[in-house]
Parts: C-alpha cells; structure tokens; sequence
C-alpha cells in the first residue's frame, strides 16, 4: 500500500505547477482524476516535442492520472464535476482568480457541496492583493521576486534560471500545503482552502540573502560562478573543463590545501586565512587555484578531492547527468510504456520510502481516455455517455 492510498483528487490544472503537484501525489498513491477542457485538453498537450504525435512535455508530468473531459460552461458538465467532488479529498486548480466563479467550481460552491475537501488554488499572485488579478508565470516571477537580479555575472544582462524553478516550486509547495491541510482533515473533519502564488513561493528560499538584508540593508548582486559568503565555494578551471569546489567552511579549505594541492603554505597567505579573507580576496584566490590547477584534468582534480574528503563535483550537461551512476543506482531514471509512445523515460522520485515508495502505475493518459470509465462508476449508461458526448458536454 501507497502513503496516500484511497486519497481522492480531482485535477482541474494544466500546463506545469498543478500537473506536477497532482503527478507527485499520484506517484505516492493517490487516485488522481485529470478534468480537462473539451478543445484539446490540458495545454501542454500541444507543447512538442512529439512522438508519434504526443506530447513529451505532457507525459512527462500526469502520469499515473486518468483523464476525462468536461464542458465545465455547460450545467450537465458541472454537475458530473460536482458528482466527482462530493466524493473527493482534494481539488487542486490553476484558472485566474475569479474563473472558478464564473464557472461554479469555487471553493465556496464545493464547500457547500463537499465541506471537508482541500481545495487548492495555484495562481500567479494568489487570490488577494493588488496584483491578484493578473496572470504569472515563471520568468515574470524570476524578474519580479529579485532571482534573476541575483543570476548571472556582475555588470551584465540579468539571466533568468535554466529550468521552471517557480512553477515547479509552486507545485512543491502546493504538495506540502496539501498534505497538512489533508492532515487537519484527517484530525477535525474540516477542509479548508490553499492559496498559492507562484510569485511568492521561492522568496523563502532566499534565506542567506535575507539575512543579510534585513540585518545590514545588503541587497544581493550576482556572483555568477562563485558563492555570495564563502570561497573558495564555486566553479575552477581545470585543465581540461570545471568543476564545482565546496570549501564551504575552515575544515575544508584546509584539507583542500593540504591533501589535495600539497600546498599548506596557502593556509597562511594573510590574504585566505579565514572565509571572511578569501571572500574579499576571491579574484586573487581564484586566480592562485587555477594556475595550480590547470596542471591536472577535472577528473583528477575529483579523485584527489574524493580521497581528502572535499566536497566537490563535475559540472554536468543534462545528458551527463542522468547517465551519472549515482542517479542511475538510486532510480532517479524510470521506464514507462506509454500506449502511443512506447517506451520512454522519465525521472524518478526524489524521496525514498522505506515502507510506502512512490512508483509509477501508469503512463500519462490519453486525451479523455477515462472518461466513460470514470463517469460509468457514476452510474451513467452508454445512452447517457452517448448523448452527452454528442451534445458537446463530454468528449
């Protein structure tokens, strides 16, 4: 049995944040029903590449799902939806504040229905505030959360990250505020309803920088390749390419120095004694390290820093990275077979139950592949799925 066996979700999300906190849940147990619109379903399906004419991007986030499509502007179709939610544990949606409303599937109108379900509503700003009725999205929460102020190097065009963090940690976010809300449930009986805005859930990420600006008024600039506070904590020069170097404390700069370049004298350089001095001297630091290191490859470079126990790392390219050993023996590579696609991979899971693990039932669904399965368990026969499939109220 799966940590969330029996949970009940309904799924009216697409593109990225909502499809990766209802893929998580899935993956730890959860029956996880995908309601999407009647024209072409969840967005991302018409996001390439392609195989065989599906979507990777979808499939990669909404496996283990079932998929049904309703007209949620037509009353049959809010009915089926509210059929569904009287029997659910949570909600998770991802409209603009104000279209539940104007559909009938808001918090207040499920609450009526079904009063201790979770409902949790993932949008750019959140459901309050000034800017509650705008639209987000990842890059403009990078800009406006001061991240991409922080990324890339001095002087230079602000740079955005390389992948989705704020979409992917609004659905992380979403996962955890789901589960303790589910918590509560479990303990009181009442539900309640989840408020996450993409634009607020990486700020408490940022906790060094906080800390330095709400103590002395330091406002964070980029540091491109290295560490804001210690160094040597950042990308060197090999001869052959870079790797990561983590002298992230006094201990490992000194086992650095003296184990791994066999150079002790640096340790008394009044330049890098402590963090604080290397920090403020990290341009001639740096420039010491590299004319050392440029004598040897980045892969020697690791097998010395392995051996005196410093903490350091090749930089990989993707492809790199998912052939990496490591990875591969803890799953973090899983297989699937989809019924248009075949075979393809996906990445694993990033927690390890010891008596619950998360695992993969399905692959993503078809387009509407489940709804005269789903809507069958509610007792519809084929005349009625029939009718409602030629009236354009299910597809």
């Amino acid at each position: 049995m799966q940590a969330l066996h029996n949970m009940k979700v309904l799924d009216v999300s697409q593109i990225m944040a909502g499809p990766y906190c209802t893929m998580v849940l899935a993956d730890m147990g959860a029956d996880v029903i995908k309601v999407e619109k009647l024209n072409g379903g969840d967005d991302s399906r018409q996001m390439g590449p392609y195989v065989n004419g599906e979507s990777t991007c979808f499939s990669q986030i909404n496996r283990n799902k079932k998929s049904i499509s309703l007209n949620l502007k037509d009353e049959r179709g809010r009915e089926i939806f509210y059929q569904l939610a009287a029997d659910a544990d949570v909600i998770v949606e991802n409209y603009r504040p104000g279209v539940t409303k104007s559909l009938s599937i808001d918090y207040d109108t499920i609450k009526a229905i079904n009063p201790s379900i979770v409902y949790c509503s993932i949008s750019g700003y959140g459901q309050t505030g000034p800017y509650s009725h705008k639209g987000g999205f990842d890059l403009v929460a990078q800009g406006m959360t001061g991240l991409m102020s922080m990324t890339g190097e001095p002087g230079r065009r602000p740079l955005k990250t390389g992948i989705a963090v704020y979409d992917i940690g609004a659905g992380i976010t979403a996962v955890y505020s789901i589960l303790a809300a589910h918590i509560h449930k479990m303990q009181t009986g009442e539900g309640q309803h989840v408020d996450i805005a993409i634009t607020e859930c990486g700020l408490p990420w940022f906790t060094w920088e906080a800390a330095a600006y709400f103590s002395e008024g330091t406002v964070p600039e980029p540091t491109g390749w290295r560490h804001r506070v210690s160094a040597p904590y950042q990308a060197v020069k090999a001869s052959d390419g870079y790797l990561m170097l983590g002298c992230a404390n006094q201990r490992t700069w000194e086992r650095f120095c003296s184990d791994v370049l066999k150079t002790p004298s640096l340790m008394e350089d009044a330049r890098f004694l402590t963090n604080f001095d290397r920090g403020q001297h990290v341009d001639e630091l740096e420039a010491v390290l590299e004319a050392m290191m440029a004598e040897r490859t980045v892969d020697e470079w690791l097998t010395l820093c392995d051996s005196a126990g410093v903490p350091a790392g090749p930089i990989n390219n993707f492809a790199q990275a998912l052939d990496d050993e490591h990875y591969l023996a803890r799953g973090m590579v899983q297989e699937m077979e989809h019924p248009v696609i075949g075979k393809m991979k996906t990445i694993g899971f990033p927690s390890k139950f010891s008596r619950t693990p998360s695992e993969i039932r399905s692959s993503a669904p078809l387009f509407a592949q489940h709804t005269d399965e789903v809507l069958g368990d509610l007792g519809m026969s084929r005349e009625q799925l029939d009718n409602l499939r030629e009236e354009g109220c299910i597809k």
